[in-house]
């Protein structure tokens, strides 16, 4: 019964011993390891099958030692290094794209997935033409692949206007592995240039359209007392008004376009809200029949910030004002809270009324969206405008 016993447990040792041996085998790197407690010495060298054992002096006082010799490029599969990359990858704002010898995807980042409209999980293998809807000839990738260079600055205008930057990593023989490509486009930027023009150019118009409208208002004004009482009232209640709205938005039209000349000075932030604000909107309440009411956090009371004061009066009056366009009761509250949240300031302008449609929600900062007819949907972009001068949110 012993002798079944220790035959038993001697075959249990011999097999773990060949998964020891195996699982040895297996390792893809080179490695020694030194048991003084065994006096037993296990070394694999690169290109080797099996390890090496030799007999080391014995002792019990040395610990274990564990040595190996990975080598990135040759001992772990690419595909593993290219898993551990793409989240990384990830946060980069370009388009990354890796293929192999034949053009085959094996790495696209987010970015490009994004901008051209594919499943990222769904285009890995496929051809890189499959990812950008061209030619062959016209991939930048696959000219620096056939050529056998590698691109820098390369400008491309296709799909996207931009350049590109090739870098190749090779297998031990010298043949191409990989292909890594990145494209920064320029499209935003072109058209930002676009805009810039166009705007600059807009402006000159709109300053020499105003000029003509003044004179014109200015001699409606002085001719009108020898007018007939029916032109005079027609002038005094049509004509001047229009005018005075033509002009207010030509001027709003180059607060847009113009750059803020921001004049930041230091004042606390709960006497320019009761007294320069309060008493701005105090007028203008009472016409409209618009309660004010002041939510302030006593934690601000000596809080003092940096800003454009009169910047920020604008900012507020746009406020009131879009609000009581939108009134629909005889009357409305309107209120103005801080609140210290961490180490932000929050400013809360609130009122009861409709509020902004969803329709309408994702335009408000757009300087040409308008909703009604006398209304050129420039105020939320200059309130925009004003707050981010103050690095505001």
């Amino acid at each position: 019964m012993n002798d079944r016993l220790v035959q038993s447990q001697i075959e249990e040792l011999e097999r773990k011993l060949r998964a020891y041996e195996r699982l040895i085998e297996k390792l893809p790197f080179p490695f020694t390891f030194a048991d003084y407690e065994s006096g037993i010495a296990i070394e694999k060298k690169r290109g080797d099958v099996r390890p090496h054992l030799r007999t080391i002096p014995p002792s019990l006082e040395k610990e274990a030692k564990w040595q190996w010799d990975i080598d990135l490029h040759r001992d772990v599969p690419f595909e593993k290094v290219e898993a551990f990359l793409t989240p990384l990858l990830d946060l980069v704002p370009h388009h990354i794209v890796f293929v192999d010898a034949q053009g085959i995807i094996t790495l696209c980042n987010l970015q490009a997935a994004v901008d051209t409209g594919v499943d990222r999980d769904a285009i890995i293998g496929k051809h890189i033409r499959e990812l950008l809807k061209l030619p062959d000839e016209l991939i930048a990738t696959l000219e620096s692949l056939e050529k056998g260079e590698p691109l820098y600055n390369y400008e491309v205008l296709d799909r996207f206007y931009g350049i590109v930057n090739t870098r190749f990593i090779y297998n031990d023989d010298g043949s191409i592995k990989r292909v890594i490509s990145m494209f920064q486009s320029l499209n935003m930027m072109k058209e930002t240039e676009k805009l810039a023009v166009a705007g600059r150019i807009a402006a000159g118009i709109a300053h020499e359209i105003r000029n003509p409208l003044t004179t014109v208002r200015g001699y409606l004004q002085l001719l009108k007392s020898d007018l007939p009482d029916r032109i005079a009232s027609l002038v005094e209640r049509l004509l001047i008004p229009e005018l005075d709205r033509a002009n207010d938005i030509i001027t709003d039209f180059l607060n847009i376009a113009k750059p803020a000349d921001v004049k930041m000075e230091t004042f606390n932030l709960h006497r320019f809200l009761r007294d320069d604000v309060g008493v701005l909107l105090q007028s203008e309440a009472l016409l409209h029949n618009v309660d004010v009411h002041f939510d302030l956090d006593d934690q601000l009371d000596d809080y003092e910030m940096n800003g454009d004061r009169s910047q920020l009066l604008q900012v507020f009056l746009n406020l009131f004002r879009n609000a009581v366009e939108a009134k629909v009761a005889k009357t409305m509250r309107v209120s103005i809270c801080s609140r210290k949240i961490n180490h932000l300031v929050q400013l809360r302008f609130c009122d009861d009324g409709p509020g902004i449609p969803p329709s309408v929600i994702d335009h408000v900062f757009d300087p040409f969206f308008q909703r009604r007819k006398r209304e050129l949907g420039s105020a939320c972009h200059y309130r925009k405008k004003s707050s981010n001068c103050i690095a505001g949110r």
